[in-house]
């Protein structure tokens, strides 16, 4: 998981589409099929929009997806 937030670090500098604010660092939980995970993501501090990063969107959580969706 270290290594997932480690490759987040390069959003640092992204802003919030919404409202402009610097994206940081925010523990979310994730429900998908009735199961929650627990994940740090990009977030703005002023309006809670998340980010989700495209390597995590069609990496781990695509992989998540298709082992509960097998079960």
């Amino acid at each position: 998981m270290n290594e997932l937030i480690k490759s987040f670090e390069k959003y640092g500098e992204y802003r919030c589409a919404s409202c402009g604010c610097a994206l940081e660092l925010k523990k979310t939980d994730i429900t998908y099929l009735g199961s929650v995970f627990a994940i740090e993501l990009p977030a703005c501090p002023s309006c809670g929009m998340l980010f989700v990063p495209e390597e995590l969107a069609t990496g781990k959580m695509l992989e998540v997806e298709k082992i509960l969706e097998d079960k």
